[in-house]
């Protein structure tokens, strides 16, 4: 049986970074690629950086932790997730991440259905303008998505 999808291969060093909320996000398999499906990208974040508390309604989300150690919230409460580690939020459910090391954390992450993406090169957008981003921008981006920022 025939996919309607084809094979995609991303070679490294062939693609956009994208950077916003402080992460360069590089995009490994695309919305377009995965027929929709999911996109999967590695990212890269910065000594205490991370993406403030929010939820997902469109995407399950799961990550595996590359280099260093990712503190999470997850279920309610933070727990430091190690090199090696995987870890999963449901949409719906309220998480984030933090860098609380002096050295890059480093992760493969994978949302589901696909979409992520253009959320992220949109933000990467508005990040990118002179004198930074308006953020009530990136919070209607956001919102556009299914995103959703919560108050810490």
């Amino acid at each position: 049986m025939k996919s309607e999808i084809p094979s995609a291969v991303t070679i490294a060093g062939e693609t956009e970074i994208l950077k916003a909320y402080g992460d360069e996000v590089t995009v490994l398999v695309s919305s377009k690629q995965s027929g929709g499906k999911f996109v999967m990208f590695h990212d890269v974040t910065p000594p205490g950086g991370g993406p403030p508390p929010h939820y997902h309604i469109n995407e399950d989300e799961w990550w595996f932790v590359l280099e260093g150690t990712a503190s999470f919230f997850i279920n309610g409460q933070w727990r430091d997730i190690p090199q090696g580690s995987a870890v999963f939020a449901p949409r719906g459910s309220i998480h984030t991440f933090k860098n609380n090391t002096d050295k890059p954390l480093k992760q493969i992450i994978t949302t589901s259905p696909g979409g992520f993406d253009t959320f992220f090169a949109r933000s990467a957008e508005e990040f990118a303008k002179a004198g930074g981003p308006d953020m009530a921008r990136i919070g209607a981006i956001a919102a556009e998505h299914g995103i959703h920022f919560i108050s810490p």
